[in-house]
């Protein structure tokens, strides 16, 4: 049977597992943690460092192709993957130009992609230069290993920058001006090894301390609007060369233009709805897009479809009755990642509704997300 290696255990592994098993492809899990998400749909799980060569070769010995749920792999060990005569997709080059921000946002405005102005930077008087040529407020930014938030400050005067350098003590950084938005904006792109492309509806992504809460599909915005921002995602992808599902962050401007945020090389937290909100979700394109098959349908299936995150709200393991209330709730999707502890802001699972319009179903999401008890 085939086999597709990934890199990590987390619930984007667990979901692509998923996906993958319904086309008949065993995957194999590499993961520093046993008790992972992941390790719950297969039996095939390695574990331990990624840096140990023996179990490195293991791995990849194992799999026809390899892929990755995040962009923290170091590239020295995709390379040492190849080596063993195992493609890899997205490809180093592909994860190099886009796991340092800084590299990341250079290879998007070399590319002519509007980008918001940014500088690399590593001391105050770095940072307050860029605030006399940006204004305040500003993003600091580690150029590597952030999500979620981890590893960004907003800096509102120069008084902050201190702290600000202090939080982000020992990181390389950079800072970036900050984007007067109408609101925040994402889409899925997939792109096979041959270059052909497909994109998912452009959606409105609602963060709160720079985690997503809910996405809203269609986004409400004009088909103008719509058009641009999937223009970018399609030069953003071809930018880097890449193979695979890509998630891209943007930004609406008031005039009711588009500026590029970030992508990531993998399956993305605003794709999540797809799984039940379009024909073919993202994680089978992923799969699919990797393995050098046909790309899927992208279609939504209903007019309307939102997905809120399941956050923690506490500290400790979920409580076994997490779910009793919520399961009655009719015209609900829920996920639970399968995470064994709850942390603060950590994401736990995520609901998906499907309905005639995007208020309806956000309705009766936050009604489900009020009936579960974590």
């Amino acid at each position: 049977m085939t086999r597709l290696g990934i890199f990590g255990g987390g619930q984007l592994a667990k979901m692509t597992a998923q996906a993958a098993s319904v086309l008949g492809i065993e995957t194999v899990i590499f993961t520093p943690e046993a008790d992972c998400p992941a390790a719950q749909v297969t039996s095939h799980v390695i574990v331990g460092e990624w840096r140990d060569a023996a179990l490195l070769e293991q791995f990849a010995r194992q799999c026809e192709i390899v892929t990755l749920e995040s962009e923290f792999v170091d590239v020295d060990l995709l390379e040492q993957v190849i080596a063993h005569e195992t493609p890899v997709y997205p490809t180093p080059k592909t994860v190099a130009q886009v796991q340092d921000k800084l590299t990341q946002k250079r290879t998007m405005q070399a590319a002519g992609i509007p980008v918001p102005r940014f500088l690399n930077v590593q001391t105050a008087t770095d940072v307050l230069t860029a605030a006399e040529a940006f204004g305040f407020p500003l993003l600091l930014k580690a150029r590597r290993n952030g999500y979620d938030g981890y590893g960004n400050v907003t800096i509102r005067r120069s008084a902050d920058v201190a702290n600000a350098l202090e939080r982000l003590k020992g990181r390389e950084l950079m800072v970036e001006e900050y984007v007067p938005f109408v609101r925040e904006l994402a889409l899925m792109a997939v792109r096979d090894q041959a270059g052909q492309m497909k994109f998912y509806p452009v959606v409105e992504t609602v963060q709160q301390n720079h985690i997503c809460h809910i996405v809203r599909c269609p986004a409400p915005i004009e088909e103008a609007t719509a058009i641009r921002a999937t223009e970018i995602a399609q030069q953003a992808v071809e930018a880097i060369d890449g193979v695979g599902v890509f998630g891209i962050e943007l930004f609406e401007l008031d005039n009711g233009d588009v500026i590029y945020n970030e992508i990531a090389p993998r399956p993305h937290n605003s794709g999540h709805y797809t799984i039940e909100g379009t024909i073919t979700s993202q994680f089978a394109n992923h799969v699919r897009a990797v393995m050098g098959y046909a790309l899927g349908d992208t279609a939504q299936i209903a007019p309307a479809t939102v997905m809120l995150n399941i956050l923690g709200e506490r500290s400790g393991p979920p409580y076994p009755d997490a779910l009793k209330e919520v399961l009655a709730t009719e015209g609900v999707h829920i996920h639970l990642y399968g995470k064994r502890e709850v942390r603060v802001g950590r994401k736990m699972g995520h609901l998906t509704i499907l309905g005639y319009n995007t208020q309806d179903a956000e309705n009766l999401g936050r009604l489900a997300l009020s009936r579960i008890r974590l």
